[in-house]
């Protein structure tokens, strides 16, 4: 009787594989223009997202967006929790259709009256100590943990793919404060930025921060140098568990 359930597991289990998109993309085309100019990466992680754009070239920052996502089968959702493009969209739900071919995936929908189609092409599927959406939950200081709990004010910081993005702003009033994302490596207890965009100062850009980490208790524990030079000992939750919403 055992052998009769094999089979049916084994291609459940294969399905839902298919369907997880977790990881870093890169936008390669919108509706039919390659994307020479600009780049997009888009982040997926614990049913999350997160993109941040910039020119090429200078630069320059683009715009981020980023909340919740989901994929039943070729319908693809997200709704917004930040989106620096037109503000006034937070807090709502596009439906998409999606169509992945290997380590692309084609989205479209019917936007404010006008057809939008994205090819997106994955750039990291690596998972590590860190790989998971985190919350900003206390910080240590002077010897003090104070901690703080997410509401619509949060700072949230995504990890997958060997791709980072951290963005702080106010699901509530629609306020975005910042963001910054790009590479990332996490091996013994050493956590390295490579800084690819920086919505404060493009002069960021190109910068490498490291710091120390440990996983204590599933909390994620970052301490070392700040880019200004202070020190810092910052305390990431599992966001899943840390931001509960309406609280």
């Amino acid at each position: 009787m055992k052998k009769i359930f094999i089979l049916p597991l084994l291609f459940l289990a294969s399905i839902i594989h298919a369907q997880t998109i977790e990881g870093a993309w890169k936008m390669t085309h919108q509706d039919g223009k390659e994307m020479n100019d600009k780049e997009f990466i888009k982040i997926y992680q614990d049913g999350y997202f997160a993109f941040g754009a910039k020119e090429l070239g200078s630069n320059k920052f683009i715009g981020a967006g980023g909340g919740e996502f989901n994929l039943e089968g070729n319908t693809y959702s997200e709704t917004l929790d930040f989106f620096t493009m037109i503000p006034e969209k937070v807090g709502a739900t596009t439906v998409y259709n999606l169509d992945r071919n290997g380590n692309r995936f084609v989205i479209s929908a019917e936007i404010d009256g006008k057809t939008l189609v994205e090819i997106w092409e994955k750039i990291g599927d690596t998972k590590d100590d860190l790989t998971r959406n985190w919350v900003f939950t206390g910080r240590k200081s002077d010897g003090e943990i104070s901690r703080s709990t997410p509401g619509p004010r949060r700072t949230v910081k995504i990890l997958s793919g060997g791709r980072f993005q951290w963005i702080a702003f106010n699901s509530e009033t629609k306020e975005f404060m910042g963001t910054g994302g790009g590479t990332y490596t996490a091996e013994n207890g050493k956590y390295t930025e490579n800084i690819t965009f920086f919505s404060r100062d493009d002069s960021r850009v190109g910068a490498s921060l490291s710091f120390d980490y440990a996983i204590k208790e599933g909390e994620w524990h970052h301490s070392g140098m700040s880019s200004t030079g202070n020190p810092i000992y910052e305390i990431w939750s599992k966001y899943a568990d840390a931001y509960k919403p309406g609280k």
